[in-house]
C-alpha cells in the first residue's frame, strides 16, 4: 500500500474525541451522586429520632461537617491528580479535613469519658456500621475511579487511595445521620476502621492498576 493511500484510510477512519469535562465538574457531577446515595439510605432507614439533639453537640456536629468534608475534598483531589498538568500537591487536599476529623472523634472520646466515665470506652461489636461503610463507600468509590478509568493510570495509586477516602468518609457521614452509635469510642474504633480497610484496599487496587497501565504501555 502506497504512504498516500494509507494516510487517506487512516484519516478517513478517524472518529472524534470526546474531549473531557474540567476536572471540578466531573467531581461536582460525582459528589451529586454520592449526595442522592446517601439521602436515598436516610429515607429508607429513616433518620435517626434524636438526630438534631446530637447535632448540638460541638463535637457531633464537627465529626459530621469533617467527616463530609473529608470526601468532598478527597473526590475534587482525586479528579484533579487524574489531569496530568496538574500538581502532586492536589493529594493533600484533603489531610487538613481527615485531621479535623480523627480529631473530633477524639474530642468526642474525650467529651464522652468526663459525661459517661469508663462506659464511653466501651467497646463491642457493630457489624452493622462496619458493613454500610464498606457495601456502600466501595461501590461509591468504584464508581468514581470509573469515571477516572481513562485518565487516572497517570497517578493511580494516589488516585485510587484518594477514591477510596472519598467514599468511604461520605459513607460514614451518613451513616451518623441515621444509626444509633452512641458510645464515641464506637464512633471511633468502627468509623474509622472501616473507612481505614476501604482506602488500603484501593492502595492495593490503585497498584494493580498501576502495573496493569505500565504493561500496556510498555506493550505498545
Amino acid at each position: 500500500m502506497k504512504t498516500e493511500d494509507m494516510i487517506g484510510r487512516l484519516a478517513a477512519e478517524l472518529r472524534p474525541v470526546r474531549r473531557l469535562a474540567p476536572p471540578l465538574r466531573r467531581a461536582v457531577a460525582w459528589i451529586g451522586f454520592a449526595a442522592l446515595v446517601i439521602a436515598a439510605c436516610v429515607m429508607l432507614f429513616g433518620p435517626r429520632h434524636d438526630l438534631m439533639e446530637r447535632l448540638s453537640r460541638p463535637q457531633e456536629a464537627a465529626q459530621l461537617a469533617f467527616a463530609l468534608a473529608t470526601g468532598l475534598l478527597a473526590a475534587i483531589a482525586a479528579f484533579q491528580l487524574s489531569v496530568p498538568d496538574r500538581s502532586a500537591r492536589w493529594a493533600l487536599l484533603p489531610l487538613p479535613a481527615a485531621a479535623g476529623w480523627i480529631g473530633s472523634l477524639g474530642w468526642g472520646c474525650l467529651a464522652e469519658l468526663a459525661r459517661q466515665g469508663s462506659r464511653a470506652l466501651q467497646l463491642d461489636t457493630s457489624w452493622g456500621c462496619f458493613g454500610f461503610i464498606v457495601l456502600t463507600g466501595v461501590p461509591l468509590s468504584l464508581s468514581l475511579m470509573w469515571m477516572l478509568r481513562h485518565a487516572g493510570p497517570i497517578r493511580p495509586v494516589p488516585v485510587a487511595v484518594l477514591g477510596g477516602l472519598a467514599g468511604a468518609a461520605i459513607a460514614a457521614g451518613g451513616l451518623s445521620l441515621f444509626h444509633h452509635l452512641d458510645a464515641a469510642a464506637m464512633v471511633l474504633a468502627w468509623h474509622g476502621g472501616a473507612t481505614l480497610l476501604v482506602v488500603l484496599g484501593f492502595l492495593g487496587l490503585g497498584r494493580i492498576w498501576g502495573d496493569r497501565a505500565g504493561a500496556r504501555f510498555t506493550a505498545a
